[in-house]
């Protein structure tokens, strides 16, 4: 019997994974499951980018690279930041990672020891309670709520911070909500920040995902470069989730550490992907302005055609491509109806309850799904409902 290592256990999963496995079986089996549980675009990725890794592989650019990345892919990601966030960025600041998620676990390991405490969103992207737990440190959830609109109440944020707090992660545009931070929100986690003297991770990968409003940075706020680690990626802006190209921006003391962290675990970023990272940035934006165009009619298609049915109420999101409409007045717990809705309706979703324990009483729905495919989805959905009634 094989004995694992005691933090083994603290260590979680994304349900997504185990969700789109379990319906893979069912697709084995001759049935037609429509998948709403996977957080990936399905447009391909824009021809420019593939050129560019293409022409990059023939040139040379499939070798060892820097730990920290390309200078010349750091160069454009600095700035990029920016132009977009107005602060001025060293490329010494910028650390690239083979997708974004790697930012998450070694911002946790430079920063938190054993016995700190780290604030974090829930409902909220089930890693960053688990790379918590795992390095032994307490994680504090600040609960996103429906009535504003999946935000956090600034007197939950202060009831949460203690002594230990020595982090703050938050996401915007957020997975699962589709919730967008307002400006007094990052105003009051900057003044809280300076106050109580802790980091702030923000998440910002969804940030180009954005409808009708403007994306709003914490690092353009004063004074907070000092305290920030931005993430940010490639993965859902331009539809290229399996390159694994991410990066985080933080001060350089952060960074180096960072770099340590990519020498003793994944060496380097692949460079041709960092030279289709930077046609991306660089290039033409026209293919992410239409995938977010057909984001937004989705949007509207889903939020509309899940208010229509009996015991299912969902806000419209501002951002991402997921939905996460309330079903408490169903006769089923969350787990119990997403379980149900993939074996009666053979519709692919998420339990709320993946996303922390604030989750409950909700589902997540990904629009990352044709239209047609989104309408028949929905109609399958209400003819479920209805028989459990």
């Amino acid at each position: 019997m094989t004995i694992f290592a005691e933090r083994m256990s603290h260590l979680g999963t994304e349900s997504a994974f185990e969700v789109l496995a379990r319906a893979k079986k069912l697709e084995a089996q001759g049935k037609s499951v429509i998948h709403l549980e996977i957080g990936q675009p399905d447009f391909p990725t824009p021809d420019n980018i593939c050129e560019a890794a293409c022409r990059a592989m023939r040139e040379g650019y499939t070798g060892y690279g820097p730990a920290a990345g390309l200078l010349e892919f750091r160069k454009v990601v600095a700035e990029y930041i920016a132009a977009t966030r107005g602060v001025e960025v060293h490329p010494d600041e910028v650390v690239v990672t083979p997708g974004a998620k790697p930012i998450i676990f070694f911002t946790i390991l430079t920063l938190v020891n054993p016995g700190d405490e780290v604030i974090y969103p829930n409902p909220g992207f089930p890693v960053y309670e688990s790379v918590i737990s795992f390095v032994g440190a307490k994680a504090v959830p600040l609960p996103l709520r429906e009535e504003v609109d999946f935000r956090f109440r600034i007197e939950d944020l202060v009831s949460a911070i203690s002594d230990r707090t020595k982090l703050l992660i938050i996401n915007s545009p957020q997975n699962p909500t589709g919730g967008l931070l307002a400006a007094e929100d990052l105003a009051a986690i900057a003044e809280l920040a300076n106050k109580h003297d802790f980091y702030v991770l923000s998440d910002e990968v969804y940030s180009r995902m954005v409808y009708g409003e403007k994306h709003q940075s914490i690092l353009s706020l004063p004074g907070m470069k000092a305290r920030t680690i931005l993430l940010d990626g490639h993965s859902k802006t331009y539809a290229m989730t399996g390159w694994r190209l991410g990066y985080g921006v933080a001060p350089q003391a952060i960074t180096e550490k960072m770099v340590q962290l990519m020498i003793n675990s994944n060496s380097c970023t692949c460079s041709f992907t960092q030279i289709a990272g930077m046609e991306a940035l660089t290039g033409p934006q026209d293919a992410v302005e239409q995938m977010m165009a057909e984001f937004q009619q989705r949007r509207d298609v889903i939020v509309e055609g899940l208010n229509a049915i009996a015991g299912i109420q969902c806000r419209k999101p501002t951002g991402a491509f997921y939905v996460f409409p309330n079903v408490k007045q169903l006769p089923l717990s969350s787990d119990a109806l997403a379980d149900y809705l993939l074996q009666e309706a053979n519709v692919a979703v998420l339990s709320g309850t993946a996303f922390g324990e604030y989750g409950d009483g909700y589902l997540r729905l990904s629009y990352a799904n044709s239209p047609e495919n989104i309408h028949e989805a929905l109609e399958r959905i209400q003819i479920a409902i209805i028989k459990l009634k």
